[in-house]
């Protein structure tokens, strides 16, 4: 192997939903953000907004693991959590647990309405 390290851990990721008009519209509403569509590929994507352009992700139409059995992504929030949590609620979301606090910050536990699991980071 090579010296190479790898300026980040992850590159990308992918949530699968079953609505990609639905899925903007949550995700959308619960960091208050646009979540642009675009069609450079084989299918539509909707892009999550990355604060450095180096990492992010996207929602494809797809097929969700079933609901809390996939794998969990942390999405930082600007905003109180507190507030986050009711925008989750809101828009047809699950609070999963309780706020957990760790040296680097807090987060909490949620699943989206396809089941996927996902945190809130601030």
């Amino acid at each position: 192997m090579g010296s190479f390290i790898p300026a980040k851990a992850s590159a990308w990721f992918e949530i699968p939903v079953t609505n990609l008009d639905k899925a903007r519209a949550f995700y959308g509403a619960v960091l208050q953000t646009d979540i642009p569509v675009t069609e450079g590929g084989p299918n539509p994507i909707a892009i999550f907004p990355a604060k450095d352009e180096m990492a992010s992700g996207h929602l494809y139409e797809g097929k969700p693991a079933a609901a809390g059995t996939g794998i969990t992504l942390h999405l930082s929030i600007a905003d109180p959590l507190e507030d986050a949590m009711k925008r989750v609620t809101e828009n047809g979301g699950q609070v999963v647990s309780p706020i957990v606090t760790i040296p680097a910050g807090r987060f909490v536990y949620c699943l989206d309405p396809d089941g996927n699991s996902f945190g809130l980071f601030v």
